[in-house]
């Protein structure tokens, strides 16, 4: 039977809430299995390839998590005493338990840039000199889309030069590229085009694509050879994961043609949203699916408006004391969008939703 009562909840925390859509759901069933970490499992062996021949790299590694895919990424670029080039609000630096640090041994080094997007002036002189005494400069870390940010984009130009100038410096460059189809699909073009320059990339198969589990990391046959025996070493040796897999390959393969509605009603909650008094945005930087808005102005905290929310079942992630985010996915509807603003303007005007 049908949860009439998850369906009646309009969930805007992430698009990691999104359910299995009923292809992936059959693809899990009749999915060939074998054992992964004898590398014998047939239908992760097609998602790796899927995924590596998509970014127009040689090999790819799924693994259970974006946090783990990006943590795999700086041990293999690394060494411990290593300093980690990234933005301020980045993920790793952020959100994934100082693991950064905690295993990978490296520190966070940090500038907060315009809409997340750094620049090449804002990475340069970040770059430890070579003395003996300095922790050295070990990876050039970007993020694309920028989660914290709301979603923001780079621009193709900026991330080759912040490559090809890092490459002269001798440094690698990861993506985080948690929501790169949504950055594909603002931009117009193609994943394989705006990642070409960065060393490796880690996608989430489990954000806006839709699966119930799983990220990948692509990049060299080398460099995915030694980050398949870090993973391992982070106990992300799965075995007859192929069910996991199955539905990748089906996220990977259909979900992108529809990310554009995600985008779409996104920006039509993000102008909505403009229109309450005391709601601040700029609803034109709006440009995938990530919507973050403040509500200083109302005097009501995050906290008490998502709490206010919730009751009507209408889910959103507070971010700090009056910021607050929601995430547009393919589990919202349009007329989902048009409850959550019926309620915010029923909470913040008390009219009648």
């Amino acid at each position: 039977m049908p949860d009439t009562k998850r369906n009646s909840i309009v969930d805007l925390r992430s698009d990691t809430v999104t359910r299995p859509t009923p292809a992936m759901r059959r693809a899990m069933a009749e999915a060939e299995v074998g054992d992964d970490v004898y590398g014998e499992d047939p239908t992760v062996n097609r998602l790796e390839q899927r995924a590596a021949e998509i970014f127009g790299r040689e090999a790819g590694l799924f693994v259970p998590t974006g946090s783990m895919g990006n943590l795999l990424a700086i041990k293999t670029w690394t060494r411990p005493g290593m300093e980690v080039i990234c933005e301020r609000r980045a993920h790793i630096a952020n959100y994934e338990l100082a693991s950064i640090s905690a295993i990978a041994g490296c520190m966070p080094y940090t500038a907060l840039a315009p809409g997340g997007i750094l620049t090449w002036e804002l990475i340069e002189p970040l770059i430890r000199p070579k003395v003996y005494y300095y922790a050295q400069t070990g990876l050039v870390e970007l993020e694309n889309t920028s989660n914290m940010h709301g979603g923001t984009v780079y621009p193709p130009a900026v991330t080759e030069e912040i490559c090809e100038r890092a490459h002269v410096s001798g440094l690698p460059v990861h993506l985080d590229g948690a929501r790169i189809f949504n950055a594909a699909v603002a931009l117009g073009r193609d994943v394989r085009e705006i990642t070409r320059h960065c060393d490796s990339v880690m996608f989430c198969l489990s954000k806006a694509l839709g699966a119930p589990v799983g990220s990948m990391l692509v990049g060299s046959q080398e460099f995915i050879r030694k980050a398949r025996i870090g993973r391992k070493l982070l106990g992300g040796g799965m075995r007859q994961v192929g069910v996991l897999a199955a539905a990748g390959l089906v996220a990977l393969e259909e979900t992108p043609k529809i990310l554009h509605r995600d985008h779409e009603n996104a920006r039509y909650l993000a102008e909505g949203l403009a229109q309450i008094p005391g709601i601040s945005i700029d609803s034109e930087a709006v440009v995938t699916n990530i919507v973050i808005f403040s509500a200083a102005e109302t005097g009501l905290s995050a906290t008490t408006i998502g709490d206010e929310l919730a009751q009507q079942g209408i889910l959103c992630g507070p971010r700090d004391k009056f910021t607050i985010r929601m995430v547009t996915h393919y589990d919202v509807d349009r007329a989902g969008i048009e409850r959550t603003l019926a309620a915010m303007r029923a909470l913040l005007t008390k009219t009648p939703a």
